[in-house]
């Protein structure tokens, strides 16, 4: 019987994704069996290399069989291990492990740029994601800049979500005053709560709530405030140890917008009505699109862009570009909406642009699958290799989460996760966005706890709530899956309002205004415990991780830097359940978390 396991670093070495030029050692081992294996790897598109093992007999008699290969070039490599006879071989069997078959999956080892390297200040902090417009208005306005916009004074309203008579797509014109001093007035909150950075999603002029169709992306949109008061904003961030991400939607501009223009709000120019307009090489107009243009999903108010023309590339990141403009001004980086539909030559010239502003400015991509192993448009990616992303939101984190805490099946989520700590460049792991809650998604609560809205329309999420003992549990669930959060490797982010349980399916139910008057004390209290033993512990800056206990309602795992270690526990049942971990037995209440130093 043959053995090996890539996770296991006795098997290989290093553990996990490598740099260029460095060189990994193999082991297979037998009980009883003789005949030595061949090393085969292939770089993905590649020829495949072989490499005869050499053999070892151990003193308990068993035999070792070991081989190395220096992985010269970044990409993705697959390997497996070969018997002359071509008949077997040890593939992936999954979790690690290897097995004897005479085909199967082969094993996945990534290598990125050598020279790749990650902003060190965001690593071991908390991201908090604010939707400006719902998060907290400074002063009361007396109307809103554009007629066409609707201001809503009944904070605690719910979002317009009906159509409306013969309109094409929902309602986003109803906005809640939140901006800019807001944000700046609640930073001490955001303080108190372990903040260390937060992302806001678009705040450039654009004529929706969302702001995801821009409109101009060298202003600040004039219903969240002026320029001076983004600077000011910053500028009390940093005082506070508080970084700031900005939202950079690049794939498509609005079509109510300086460039495009198609309402004819900013004039006779704009490239819909003037074939000589500046912006007209940006887009593509044809006769076979539906509008005559190609447009995002073909939404006819978000008109693609040529991220490739060469005027485009200037604008976004030339000297003086979008980028440049709003790191000098005060942001720390940029999160690129939709980074599967923009071009890796694109993505590597927004980073080249961005650390030439300094090497600790952040870019983060939404990627809502494995960013490594991630294929668009039957291309497959390669901005988390080094020459693009620094990180990426980690969905597949979102998901394995909430799953383990509504379901179970603790080995499940142990495997979800070691499949991204094994897959990822540990540079871009270490940064990656962890969250439970985004804008494009259900609230956590809501998730947990609610009923399933596949199959039902706005009407009837709009109508839902979870209440009661319901409520009581699903909170208790909700804190079990930030105890999770805040313990794995990456950076923990919480969504505006998790932390005092709002609720709220998709768009635009999970975009209410804050709660500042109805904060669930159970839920904040947690959240600000868990920030501090997350703050007060450096194994989890950038330390590592192995799992000391597994069941179907629990889950326990150590993160470790040199000797010093830190031990989370989360159990979802209904019923205690204890463990032991160097002689010393744990138990965890029902439906509960402990967090503790190992000594």
């Amino acid at each position: 019987m043959y053995y090996f396991n890539s996770r296991n670093t006795f098997f290989k070495q290093p553990f996990g994704a490598v740099k260029e030029a460095t060189t990994v050692s193999f082991t297979v081992t037998s009980d009883n069996e003789a005949t030595a294996p061949v090393l085969c790897i292939a770089k993905e598109g590649g020829r495949e290399v072989r490499v005869l093992m050499d053999s070892h007999r151990a003193k308990d008699g068993t035999i070792k069989f070991t081989a190395e290969y220096t992985f010269d070039k970044l990409g993705l490599y697959f390997y497996c291990f070969k018997f002359d006879s071509g008949k077997y071989g040890i593939y992936n069997a999954g979790k690690g492990d290897g097995y004897m078959t005479d085909r199967g999956p082969w094993f996945m080892q990534t290598v990125y740029a050598k020279n790749f390297s990650t902003p060190d200040k965001f690593k071991g902090g908390i991201m908090y994601q604010i939707f400006p417009d719902r998060f907290y208005e400074s002063k009361e306005k007396e109307e809103l800049t554009w007629p066409d916009r609707v201001y809503r004074r009944d904070k605690d309203g719910q979002p317009f979500f009906k159509w409306g008579e013969g309109e094409t797509e929902l309602i986003n014109t109803d906005y809640y005053g939140g901006d800019l001093k807001g944000i700046t007035q609640k930073l001490d909150y955001l303080k108190g709560l372990g903040v260390t950075c937060i992302y806001l999603n678009p705040i450039f002029e654009a004529h929706a709530n969302h702001r995801y169709n821009t409109a101009d992306y060298m202003k600040v949109d004039p219903d969240l405030g002026t320029m001076e008061d983004f600077t000011t904003m910053c500028s009390e961030c940093h005082k506070r140890g508080i970084s700031v991400i900005l939202d950079g939607v690049f794939s498509h501009t609005g079509s109510d917008s300086v460039y495009f223009n198609k309402e004819g709000r900013y004039g006779d120019g704009g490239a819909y009505h003037d074939p000589e307009s500046p912006y007209r090489a940006w887009f593509d107009f044809d006769k076979r699109y539906d509008h005559g243009y190609r447009s995002w999903w073909g939404f006819p108010t978000l008109p693609d862009v040529d991220e490739l023309n060469k005027d485009y590339l200037n604008y976004i990141c030339g000297k003086g570009g979008v980028i440049n403009y709003w790191l000098k001004s005060g942001a720390d980086g940029f999160r690129l909406d939709v980074a599967d539909e923009l071009p890796d030559e694109f993505i590597e010239k927004v980073r080249r642009s961005l650390k030439q502003c300094g090497k600790n400015k952040l870019l983060i991509g939404e990627v809502w699958e494995d960013a490594v192993t991630k294929i668009s448009y039957n291309k497959r990616r390669s901005y988390l290799l080094g020459k693009g992303l620094d990180s990426t939101m980690n969905y597949p984190f979102r998901v394995a989460v909430l799953d383990f805490i509504k379901n179970g099946d603790g080995h499940r989520f142990c495997e979800s996760i070691f499949s991204i700590y094994e897959n990822y460049p540990k540079e871009a792991l270490d940064n990656a966005w962890n969250f439970i809650s985004t804008h494009d998604t259900p609230r956590g609560i809501t998730y947990l706890m609610g009923k399933n809205p596949d199959s039902s329309d706005r009407y009837w999420q709009s109508q839902q709530f979870v209440e009661g003992d319901d409520y009581k549990t699903a909170s208790k669930m909700l804190v079990c899956a930030y105890a999770l959060m805040f313990g794995l490797p990456g950076v923990p982010c919480i969504y505006y309002g998790d932390e005092i349980g709002m609720q709220g399916y998709r768009d635009p139910f999970n975009r209410g205004y804050y709660k500042w008057w109805d904060q669930d004390e159970y839920i904040l209290k947690n959240i600000k415990w868990l920030a501090n033993f997350r703050k007060s512990h450096h194994e989890y800056r950038e330390g590592g991780l192995f799992f000391v206990h597994v069941s179907h309602n629990a889950v326990a795992y150590v993160r470790y830097e040199h000797e010093d270690e830190v031990l989370t526990a989360v159990n979802r049942g209904n019923g205690p359940e204890t463990f032991t971990y160097k002689d010393k037995q744990y138990t965890i209440p029902a439906l509960n978390y402990i967090n503790a130093v190992i000594e």
